[in-house]
């Protein structure tokens, strides 16, 4: 029978690493009117908070624990009287706000996705109070700040779906004893991007702006030109292509990192019923599936 030894004296045996609490999943629809223009922001908004002492984890000492109650009831509030101009300035004046009223709260991280409302639109003409759900990626971002540093802003792409039915195949790679897979030229080529990158100290720019240039920059290296294409040898391939291209065009952006799961379509042999399937009717596949990751950086410049 294990002994456990219930003595250990809990200041010397043991140290922390990382606390933090807080509040996860706190939704609001903000609506900006101008006159019988309205604009809306819906977001999902996770806040963490790391307090100096750890007396509540130590010894039950709530005294300076600031209810997650509050922090969601705050989150509202400063949607109220500051607005949500874009998520990332959103998630920094939450920071702000717990780093400049409680001089006890040491960290404070934030975590925020918006929800894709598109205006109406026909003709060129904008709607203007009505919009469309639009599922072709998901704008996220994460915010981090110290007492006494700036915020760390990192921004992102999830749940953007691509597919293209030519112009990606995959050869020359290992083969061994256990190498089922055939070389192939031509392919169905689908993912699911998820995109994140870190700023250098940006406070002022276009967020918006900016997350719509990387999207653009990734369904335009993944697709190629409109009236051909463009060659994929490989996942890796295309996703250091997105990257280096984003880096390139938005000088703000220090960092990038991409994950694209391989999402699989295959052939359906119909040879049993006297047909031969050109690759006209293929079979989705959920699992397993290969997930390839990358994260690039700017490089120090020479000091010589």
């Amino acid at each position: 029978m294990a002994h456990y030894n219930n003595d250990y004296k809990k200041n010397e045996d043991v140290e922390f690493v990382r606390t933090g609490y807080g509040k996860d999943m706190v939704k609001v629809l903000h609506i900006q009117r101008n006159g019988k223009y309205h604009s809306i922001k819906e977001v999902a908004t996770s806040v963490q908070l790391t307090l100096r002492s750890k007396k509540d984890y130590v010894h039950g000492d709530n005294s300076d624990i600031i209810p997650t109650d509050t922090i969601k009831n705050t989150v509202h509030v400063l949607a109220k009287f500051k607005g949500i101009k874009s998520i990332e300035t959103f998630a920094m004046n939450i920071c702000d706000h717990f780093l400049s009223s409680f001089n006890h709260v040491t960290r404070a991280q934030v975590y925020v996705e918006e929800v894709p409302w598109k205006r109406f639109e026909k003709n060129g003409v904008k709607h203007v109070h009505a919009f469309i759900h639009t599922p072709t990626g998901t704008h996220f971002c994460e915010v981090e700040q110290m007492r006494g540093g700036p915020p760390v802003i990192h921004s992102g792409i999830k749940d953007l779906k691509v597919l293209k039915t030519t112009q990606s195949g995959f050869e020359g790679f290992i083969k061994d004893q256990f190498t089922t897979l055939p070389e192939v030229k031509d392919r169905c080529f689908a993912t699911r991007v998820y995109c994140k990158w870190r700023y250098h100290q940006c406070r002022d720019m276009d967020f918006d702006a900016t997350w719509d240039t990387v999207r653009d920059i990734v369904l335009e290296k993944f697709a190629g030109p409109y009236d051909k294409g463009e060659y994929s040898p490989s996942v890796q391939k295309t996703l250091y292509d997105i990257q280096v291209h984003s880096l390139s065009r938005v000088p703000e952006i220090e960092d990038m990192e991409i994950s694209l799961p391989n999402m699989h379509y295959f052939n359906i042999d119909m040879s049993n019923m006297g047909l031969i399937n050109k690759e006209e009717v293929l079979l989705p596949l959920d699992n397993p599936y290969g997930r390839i990751t990358g994260t690039v950086k700017r490089k120090l410049a020479s000091k010589l």
